[in-house]
């Protein structure tokens, strides 16, 4: 089965270094086939036949802190969830060229309580907008997302789990990668 792994917090701001070169050669140690990475924020494409996420994520969880001495979360997607998140965009029909820095997508590492759902929404401001679909939080930002408040920080906080954020140019080009 082909899976998208989107790590947290890798090479920004000159901590928790990782080569993509390095980090693709450590998921072909673990078993992993047809290794691909996309850019150095971490996100690797790749398959196997273990079919549990969980297992999934924890492997490469211990396989990253065993060789490089700190915690990097990891979120797990299939390739068949990248294609609903990208065809159930609330925004509408969204182009990853021309407007694709201004939505994002947040990977939760779970479903949030629909409690803290509602309860996020009141932090929320114009003209940034958030949709929270399952495991996933849809972000728009038309100032960019650096500007606005809607960050993996703020999102775990309100929320109650840990999160990374890709924009729509990359969740695209993920997809398109895990397709080849």
């Amino acid at each position: 089965m082909k899976y998208i792994s989107i790590l947290r917090g890798i090479n920004v701001g000159g901590f928790k270094k990782i080569k993509m070169d390095d980090l693709r050669a450590l998921y072909e140690l673990s078993g992993f086939g047809k290794v691909v990475t996309y850019i150095q924020s971490g996100n690797v494409i790749f398959e196997t036949e273990i079919k549990n996420k969980n297992v999934l994520k924890g492997k490469i969880e211990r396989a990253i802190e065993r060789k490089y001495g700190f915690f990097v979360p990891v979120e797990i997607r299939t390739n068949r969830e990248i294609k609903s998140i990208i065809k159930n965009c609330p925004f509408g029909s969204i182009d990853p060229v021309e407007e694709g820095t201004k939505v994002s997508v947040t990977f939760l590492s779970s479903k949030p309580s629909e409690v803290k759902v509602f309860e996020i929404q009141k932090h929320i401001f114009t003209p940034d907008k958030l949709v929270i679909k399952g495991e996933e939080a849809y972000l728009y930002c038309p100032n960019g997302y650096g500007k606005s408040k809607l960050s993996n920080a703020f999102l775990e906080k309100k929320l109650g789990v840990s999160a990374t954020t890709r924009n729509w140019k990359s969740v695209h080009k993920l997809y398109e990668l895990s397709l080849q």
